[in-house]
């Protein structure tokens, strides 16, 4: 389960409107604990994903644009770490959107995925985002829905 506050899913789903037809993405930072993780903060960041730098990546189905992709640059990530340490928090998962697509994870998703992280994915429809859901990977490496339970 991810408890998550309304505010941050309406971030995370107007930052998917505005970047359509591209994917957007970033961070979620907060705590795990032992019924779950809660959402403290969400980090908005740019989609980097070069279609050059990343065409022969394992899984990524060859050359691929930001309207099917995305990637988290490494500094962003080394950021939320300090972050979310100086907070006594951790970063408990990532977001994307998927254009004209649903909000189910796709095979490159997977190939990319950590295990313990949450994955929030919105569904966006001509600029609409319609459906926010979260996964999570099993022993498997096999993504699992997780309940997300929205906190006031």
């Amino acid at each position: 389960m991810i408890e998550i506050c309304p505010e941050h899913l309406e971030a995370i789903s107007r930052q998917a409107e505005r970047t359509y037809p591209e994917e957007c993405c970033g961070i979620v930072l907060g705590k795990i604990g032992d019924q779950g993780k809660t959402v403290v903060e969400v980090w908005e960041t740019l989609n980097a994903w070069s279609e050059e730098k990343w065409a022969e990546f394992p899984g990524s189905g060859g050359v691929r644009g930001k309207e099917r992709t995305f990637a988290i640059a490494p500094l962003d990530i080394i950021k939320a770490q300090k972050a979310a340490r100086d907070r006594q928090l951790q970063i408990v998962g990532f977001y994307h959107s998927h254009p004209d697509h649903p909000a189910i994870p796709s095979e490159m998703d997977r190939a990319i995925a950590w295990a313990v992280y949450s994955y929030i994915i919105v569904s966006v429809s001509e600029g609409k985002a319609l459906e926010v859901r979260s996964w999570c990977l099993d022993d498997a490496h096999q993504f699992q829905e997780e309940k997300i339970l929205t906190n006031a």
